[in-house]
């Protein structure tokens, strides 16, 4: 790929690729690694991890003509909704195959519960980005309340101790927060 002025620019690259293979090549050089290692983290081994990752970009290359992102974020973000939505089916997989095997009384190695573990914590990795942003609109009281009480898990009166506040007025922050989060994850503007 000659021209220069795409060096940096994933959009332009993926618009490109839908006529250039050379462009997807560079699509590919510049993300395979990171979409392993990503992959790699919600998987069982490498194996699978390394042909999740093909499949991720084999799919991407047959899917371009709908891409329709507008950044170079959500190109990546485009790429990344592949890998987890690969991710999700491979687990799911799992679970048909582990129920088939219980009502065959085959007993499994692993623990039952794995694949439910596994799926929530994909959904929140899923998550994280809508939260974060969520997070950023709340008033600084408000989130240092959730900071502490939910992360740092603190009880309400130290909490409330550390924030110069009532019990009372801590609880309020922390409900309010929580009700502010909730409804912007359900897409509710306030």
């Amino acid at each position: 790929m000659d021209d220069s002025s795409l060096v940096g620019n994933d959009l332009a690259l993926l618009c490109a690729a839908r006529t250039d293979p050379e462009a997807f090549g560079e699509v590919y050089g510049r993300h395979a690694a990171a979409v392993e290692r990503w992959i790699r983290v919600r998987t069982p081994d490498m194996a699978t991890a390394a042909d999740l990752t093909a499949e991720t970009f084999a799919q991407a290359l047959v899917s371009l003509r709908r891409f329709r992102g507008t950044s170079d974020e959500a190109a990546r973000a485009w790429l990344y909704g592949i890998a987890r939505n690969l991710v999700r089916r491979y687990h799911r997989r799992g679970r048909v195959e582990l129920a088939t095997c219980r009502r065959l009384g085959i007993q499994l190695d692993h623990d039952p519960d794995e694949l439910a573990r596994i799926e929530a914590q994909l959904d929140a990795v899923a998550k994280t980005g809508e939260l974060t942003d969520a997070l950023s609109t709340l008033p600084d009281t408000q989130r240092q309340a959730l900071q502490l009480r939910v992360i740092d898990e603190l009880n309400y009166s130290e909490a409330a101790a550390l924030m110069g506040t009532s019990e009372q007025n801590a609880r309020i922050r922390v409900s309010r927060a929580l009700k502010t989060l909730s409804q912007r994850l359900q897409g509710v503007s306030r």
